[in-house]
């Protein structure tokens, strides 16, 4: 979220701890001026709460920066859990603080490398720009780059395949081009990197075993076939609109990647991780 650019002044309020069910976790922020909202803390009575007592705080009719929360019927919120926020007045330095925090978590964002501006992956594009995720959307085609979000990145490249070798580790690769070799050339060099949290090309069961064939005559085996996931955006829903291609896509790209960190951080989760991947892949047949 990039920061608003305020006329008035305003008080950051900060959830500090969060413990049970409740709306937002720890760190989640908002930013409240006498008129405007910027961002959330998780909405409903207990946000409006938050929101009353920075007021309170602008207009000088209290000084207190803390207050305790706990969630339940009292005030209106089910949730049942317990939340602490911290208010500070916006000024410079809690806004150069803030700044720094939001640069860091943005810096730590995985990289999507979107192979090919066309519909459905204008679509993905737009829909991922939002989301905590670097994109870039790769294009062989000049005019098909033009009129993105602003935080999506565009590369112009005759050799659409040679940038998968630019995907930081623990990133992934879409694969959506206008040319079925075009995707296999990608996707054989995505597939040659075991540091990518998916790989997946539009398309469908028979595509997945034409690519299976032409991988194994050039390079004599089929392995990692088993990390591609084709079709994309899952089987639950079958429907071929580039947006809901691309909302299908987003949350199929939001679930890997969680899957993927937390079986990162378990002892076992190498072995856990080949394992899943493998019957994921052959879901997909």
């Amino acid at each position: 979220m990039v920061l608003p650019s305020l006329k008035s002044p305003a008080i950051l309020i900060e959830v500090v701890e969060a413990k049970g069910s409740t709306p937002r976790e720890e760190g989640a922020w908002m930013l409240v001026t006498e008129s405007d909202l910027h961002g959330t803390i998780g909405g409903g009575a207990f946000e409006y709460m938050a929101i009353d007592h920075a007021r309170a705080l602008l207009a000088g009719r209290t000084t207190d920066l803390h207050r305790d929360i706990p969630l339940g019927p009292a005030i209106g919120q089910c949730c049942g859990g317990f939340v602490s926020l911290a208010f500070t007045p916006f000024d410079a330095e809690a806004k150069a603080r803030l700044e720094v925090r939001l640069n860091a978590e943005k810096a730590a964002h995985p990289a999507i490398f979107v192979f090919g501006a066309g519909h459905v992956g204008k679509a993905l594009a737009h829909a991922l720009a939002p989301l905590p995720f670097a994109v870039t959307l790769i294009e062989t085609r000049a005019e098909e780059l033009a009129g993105l979000a602003e935080n999506v990145a565009a590369r112009l490249t005759a050799l659409p395949e040679a940038e998968v070798a630019h995907i930081p580790p623990g990133g992934a690769a879409v694969i959506l081009t206008h040319d079925h070799a075009l995707d296999f050339l990608i996707a054989r060099e995505a597939l040659a990197r075991n540091d990518l949290f998916y790989c997946g090309m539009i398309g469908s069961a028979t595509k997945r075993a034409t690519f299976s064939r032409w991988l194994t005559t050039e390079t004599g085996t089929a392995e990692g076939l088993d990390r591609l996931v084709l079709p994309i955006g899952g089987s639950a829903v079958r429907d071929k609109r580039p947006e809901v291609i691309a909302a299908l896509v987003a949350a199929e790209l939001i679930a890997a990647h969680a899957a993927h960190t937390s079986k990162i951080a378990s002892p076992e989760g190498s072995s856990r991780l080949s394992g899943e991947a493998r019957i994921k892949g052959e879901m997909h047949v």
